[in-house]
């Protein structure tokens, strides 16, 4: 997941935006509604082709920060892609709806019906900010047609808050010793849509005989983005860039290759090619 969009989120939803249920403290809340009815309109907007309607949805001051498929673009690229489909139709389902009375961030599903009467999916993660009287987007991380499947929920506790990460690289050390694998660290945590993207990629059929190859420990970095940054410095994984980050370990703890540049962590955009060539590359060699 994008750093940037975290920061922005984060600064719109509190400190403790991602946690999973009502805070008193926070005033911040999953929502189970189906619809946030901001993004409802946006949709109304992309539906009518009405470009004048769809640009007052995008905050100006401070200025909306977009990327799509990895690169940073701006508000006037995000409404150009939107009108370019000529949308006939939306089918949107919303993966995560965290709100707050002056914030929200909402991850969604778009299956658009094109004016040419074909099918284009996108997944979107928007920051809402109220300014005023009037929701505004002032973040976006757009994927057009990924090729990755892309959860429908976040519910899967990939990062238990208990677990020991210590303990457990040190387990796992123990069974690739004993089975020829090596140990492969995922760093992420629950509320990063692009780790349960990963997660999902990782349990592919195609991808078994990759992943026999492997004792996997998924390494939780918190709501904060601090939690277990010593085992982080340990591995010779920079955090900075953003996660899911990977690192691959020898049986004996040894750093065979660690993620330095973010090259995964817009998971949500990868295709299954791209994994399958770093998972195949560095599992251990057949005996």
């Amino acid at each position: 997941m994008r750093t940037f969009y975290y920061v922005i989120l984060a600064l719109v939803l509190g400190p403790l935006w991602a946690q999973v249920s009502w805070s008193q403290t926070t005033g911040v809340v999953v929502s189970t509604e189906p619809a946030f009815p901001p993004m409802e309109a946006w949709k109304d907007a992309v539906i009518a082709g009405d470009a004048s309607a769809l640009k007052v949805f995008y905050s100006t001051d401070p200025a909306a920060e977009i990327e799509a498929n990895g690169v940073k673009t701006g508000a006037d690229a995000d409404v150009n892609f939107w009108l370019g489909l000529k949308a006939r139709g939306m089918k949107t389902e919303i993966v995560r709806l965290r709100l707050r009375p002056t914030g929200a961030g909402v991850i969604f599903k778009a299956e658009v019906e094109t004016g040419s009467g074909q099918i284009f999916n996108v997944t979107d993660a928007q920051g809402w900010r109220k300014q005023g009287d009037q929701w505004r987007i002032v973040s976006a991380e757009r994927t057009d047609a990924p090729h990755l499947a892309q959860p429908s929920d976040m519910k899967k506790d990939l990062y238990p808050a208990t677990a020991d990460a210590h303990a457990e690289i040190k387990e796992a050390e123990e069974k690739a010793a004993a089975q020829h694998k090596r140990v492969l660290l995922v760093f992420g945590a629950n509320w990063c849509y692009d780790c349960h993207v990963l997660d999902a990629a990782f349990n592919r059929p195609d991808f078994a005989g990759a992943m026999a190859g492997y004792q996997v420990v998924h390494v939780d970095i918190g709501d904060d983005g601090k939690k277990n940054n010593d085992v982080a410095a340990e591995f010779q994984t920079p955090l900075d860039k953003g996660i899911p980050a990977l690192a691959v370990l020898e049986s004996g703890g040894k750093v065979v290759v660690s993620q330095k540049n973010g090259e995964f962590e817009d998971a949500r955009s990868l295709t299954p090619e791209v994994l399958l060539e770093f998972l195949n590359k560095w599992k251990p060699e057949a005996r």
